[in-house]
């Protein structure tokens, strides 16, 4: 039940912090974008997005990948810092003292409202030290090289790697096993134990379904 008392003694009553049509403000005479609580907001078209694929491509090769992982995982670890000290300042609250399902929503959120599709966890393999991260409308999925016939989100996976790593407080390793750019419904990401969960990559290597992969990283 409802206690009167305590909606008297609050000044607020929590929103949607991440809400879209409320986090991001945009000045257009100055040309900037910030969110509610005033930090400046970087947007990326999508021609910059290809024009990074296509240059890091010719200036490293194949250590792009690499290149676009480790980017990720620095992202990543700003993205965590932000992210508990906005719930932290507008919830009054720690994210260890959140229930899972505000944590979840919270992260949906601000993940769909910063354009990166939608976002979603799937714990079927926590019990054997996995989680499952399901991402669709990626805007990097969309606009990978035609060529690279292999899951092409490197910088998703190391966002999610360094921010579920700050989250555990574990080292965690991240690898992608199906793509939106290779015609799959969605992108799916394996996190575990760096030497648990690197052995997916030469299983993505020899086209294994999403399936196929976890039920060998369980054996």
């Amino acid at each position: 039940m409802i206690s009167i008392a305590n909606l008297l003694e609050n000044e607020k009553i929590g929103g949607h912090y991440f809400a879209a049509d409320t986090y991001v403000r945009g000045d257009l005479e100055l040309g900037l974008l910030e969110n509610r609580r005033g930090d400046r907001l970087l947007a990326i078209p999508d021609t910059l997005i290809e024009a990074i694929y296509a240059g890091l491509e010719q200036e490293t090769g194949s250590a792009a990948r690499l290149v676009l992982f480790n980017c990720g995982k620095w992202w990543g670890k700003n993205f965590y810092v932000r992210f508990c000290e906005e719930i932290q300042d507008y919830y009054d609250k720690a994210i260890a003292q959140m229930e899972m399902v505000e944590f979840l929503q919270c992260f949906r959120e601000l993940w769909k409202t910063s354009g990166w599709g939608l976002f979603d966890l799937d714990t079927t393999y926590y019990d054997r030290g996995f989680l499952v991260v399901k991402i669709t409308n990626s805007p990097f999925a969309s606009k990978a090289p035609e060529n690279w016939k292999r899951p092409v989100c490197f910088l998703e996976a190391g966002i999610l790697a360094s921010f579920f790593s700050q989250l555990t407080g574990r080292e965690l390793f991240c690898v992608q096993t199906t793509c939106e750019s290779l015609g799959a419904d969605c992108n799916h990401f394996a996190i575990g134990l760096g030497d648990r969960v690197k052995p997916a990559e030469a299983l993505v290597a020899q086209e294994l379904s999403h399936e196929e992969i976890m039920a060998k990283l369980c054996e």
